[in-house]
């Protein structure tokens, strides 16, 4: 595969540190350069009134069809409630094998769940959830070993279980792509 960087968009408000911390969290999971950009849209017209939430299905064909480029992978960064139609809500997606996919901060607070506050913890999460949503567009599914970071993931308590690695299997078939 002729792969050049990972490029991660940063469309919410993210402190450089912390997008930094997940960049060099994607580089030793992917071993491969990474970018950092931001990105700017127009939210308003993704935003479902009745749900009051996010189509997370809409919002990653815009993120793909506006800032995509053949041979890299590309990842959205958000901080607003997504949604597809079949889930009350979710933490991320992608086009499986494609080009790119997204990942939101939203949900990963503990605040939101009636928890005190945990910074380390909002931070594990968020880069599970990019890493986990970067595999998928390097063709990986769901896994079903307990750790590993591709497993699917339905609360924070599932992605709290996971790590932020790939497990031998989904890394081997990484490697194999990469080649």
């Amino acid at each position: 595969m002729d792969l050049h960087n990972i490029i991660l968009i940063s469309f919410g408000y993210f402190e450089e540190d912390f997008i930094q911390s997940i960049a060099e969290t994607v580089i030793h999971e992917f071993n491969l350069p990474v970018n950092v950009r931001e990105g700017h849209l127009d939210l308003s017209e993704f935003y479902d009134a009745g749900r009051r939430q996010y189509n997370g299905t809409k919002l990653l064909t815009e993120v793909d069809s506006l800032y995509a480029l053949d041979g890299n992978k590309t990842l959205g960064l958000f901080s607003v409630d997504l949604f597809i139609p079949i889930l009350t809500y979710i933490f991320g997606q992608a086009f499986l094998n494609g080009r790119s996919g997204i990942a939101s901060f939203y949900r990963l607070s503990n605040e939101r769940y009636g928890i005190n506050t945990d910074n380390k913890l909002i931070h594990d999460r968020f880069q599970k959830e990019v890493v986990h949503e970067l595999g998928h567009t390097f063709g990986l599914v769901h896994c079903y070993n307990s750790t590993c970071v591709m497993r699917a993931s339905t609360y924070v308590e599932d992605i709290d279980q996971k790590t932020v690695n790939l497990c031998p299997r989904c890394r081997k078939e990484i490697s194999s792509i990469l080649i």
